[in-house]
């Protein structure tokens, strides 16, 4: 279906304005946004986008409609794979929370831009070659047996070209709020901040490499493409601290992507052979295939998540590594506490961290190993008893 241009011109101002309200109500005034507040957001901003892709449903049909779905729901998912790299890369460069936001933001509008510029590129060289069909299912192949790695997220923070920027421009070791350049020693030199939106930056380009193929798995309408891959990074800022402290609990949630882009891949691969120009392959003629439709893709795919959190929400390890999320959020949130916080609000916050706590220490030995970076997270709890006894002082002098 040929969508108007009128319509692509409501659909980008609308897109844009969406960002821009975010950075003006949201991010402009660094803040540690609360639950509620990221909860509230996060279902807004999946409102909209379901909300439109019912819009498509009516207006563009039941294909196009569906095919908007899958592909909704399949780059959100994968972008919900991309926060585990972003916390790593925040946590690297040690990111103040409050300023997480801006950095986040930056990636949402960097990945935007690049993922519409492969969208536009991919559409071109579909619409000329039909063999780059092959070569998106084997990136897609090749991307699902990546991600059954053990270390699949252990990426590096840096890369290099931040590697490049640190050894030959002047950088401070400091930030100084959230500003990209301050002045140290009379010199204007970069702040950590810079560097971490390079990073992330970097990261968003090889993501793009992935997820573009695999929505162009699911429809090559170019419209579709559009508004699935940009509604599905509407609101994963407010995701991320949303579920940041539960991410490490979906332990099996790079298994299930993988099972889906290994699905794609060879949905592709079908495809092209369907519709196969390639000299080498039976003489340039197409192959009679079986081809997936795009309503069982959209089945396939709500299924293979479906089961993968639900395994890991209900598996040990999982409550494992809940509980030290869990443990490690309540320590942060009263180590962070306004000098004036009274007495009642600290000890609630405390008592939850200390009920954690207890449950940590009955868990086997094989469950306290998937602690990450265990000495910091043993002086944050550390620091919250020194600190709360500090405050139960000050209450009995008082």
């Amino acid at each position: 279906m040929q969508v108007p241009l009128y319509v692509w011109i409501l659909t980008v101002v609308g897109i844009v304005g969406l960002l821009a309200f975010d950075f003006f109500f949201h991010v402009r005034k660094a803040h540690s946004p609360k639950l509620r507040e990221s909860a509230t957001w996060s279902a807004i901003y999946v409102g909209i986008a379901l909300v439109f892709g019912i819009g498509v449903l009516i207006f563009g049909g039941p294909t196009m409609g569906t095919e908007y779905f899958a592909g909704y729901v399949t780059e959100k998912a994968l972008s919900v794979d991309n926060l585990f790299v972003f916390l790593i890369i925040m946590a690297s460069f040690k990111v103040p929370r409050a300023d997480q936001q801006k950095v986040l933001l930056f990636g949402i509008v960097f990945s935007l831009i690049a993922r519409t510029g492969f969208i536009f590129l991919g559409a071109a060289l579909i619409n000329s070659f039909a063999w780059v069909f092959y070569i998106f299912g084997l990136i897609l192949l090749i991307t699902a047996g990546n991600l059954l790695r053990p270390d699949s997220h252990d990426d590096d923070s840096e890369g290099l070209v931040v590697r490049l920027a640190r050894k030959f421009l002047p950088a401070s070791q400091h930030y100084d709020g959230d500003k990209l350049f301050t002045v140290e020693n009379g010199k204007r030199v970069l702040t950590p901040m810079l560097l971490v939106m390079v990073a992330i930056g970097g990261t968003d380009i090889l993501f793009a490499l992935d997820s573009i193929p695999a929505i162009f798995g699911l429809t090559q309408n170019v419209f579709v493409v559009f508004t699935a891959t940009a509604f599905s990074l509407m609101g994963l800022r407010q995701l991320f601290f949303l579920i940041d402290e539960l991410l490490d609990r979906l332990i099996y949630l790079s298994y299930g992507l993988a099972a889906i882009l290994g699905f794609i891949g060879v949905k592709l691969i079908l495809h092209a052979l369907h519709e196969n120009n390639v000299h080498f392959i039976n003489g340039g003629e197409h192959v009679t295939v079986v081809e997936i439709s795009t309503g069982l893709s959209l089945t396939v795919i709500i299924g293979v998540l479906v089961v993968t959190i639900l395994a890991s929400i209900y598996s040990p390890k999982g409550k494992a590594k809940n509980m030290v999320s869990g443990a490690k959020r309540h320590a942060t949130e009263y180590v962070d506490l306004n000098y004036e916080t009274g007495i009642a609000e600290r000890e609630e916050i405390f008592n939850k961290m200390l009920r954690e706590e207890g449950e940590l220490k009955k868990l086997p030995e094989k469950y306290k190993r998937l602690i990450r970076n265990e000495t910091e997270f043993m002086d944050l709890l550390k620091q919250a008893h020194a600190e709360h006894d500090a405050a139960l002082q000050r209450e009995n002098r008082a």
